[in-house]
């Protein structure tokens, strides 16, 4: 698994206005902004990520991802 190969993942199943994703091959790291994370909390957001990409997870192709999910909002009053 690859940063560019999760960056798909997600973008194919959410709509994000900001997605980077970094890493070594083992642990990553991504910022994901996304509008449809507004009214949810951290954990809700991190869970709905956490299940698109449950099928590597299960596999053993992805073995951790740490997150920073925002919205437009957050994002931008953040100095995005």
């Amino acid at each position: 698994m690859n940063p560019e190969r999760i960056e798909t993942l997600i973008a194919e199943n959410l709509p994000c206005e900001t997605l980077r994703v970094e890493g070594d091959g083992q642990h990553f790291e991504a910022l994901i902004v996304s509008a449809r994370f507004a009214g949810k909390s951290r954990v809700q957001r991190q869970q709905a990520v956490n299940a698109l990409l449950r099928p590597w997870f299960d596999s053993g192709e992805l073995h951790a991802l740490s997150m920073k999910t925002l919205t437009p909002e957050e994002w931008s009053a953040s100095g995005g």
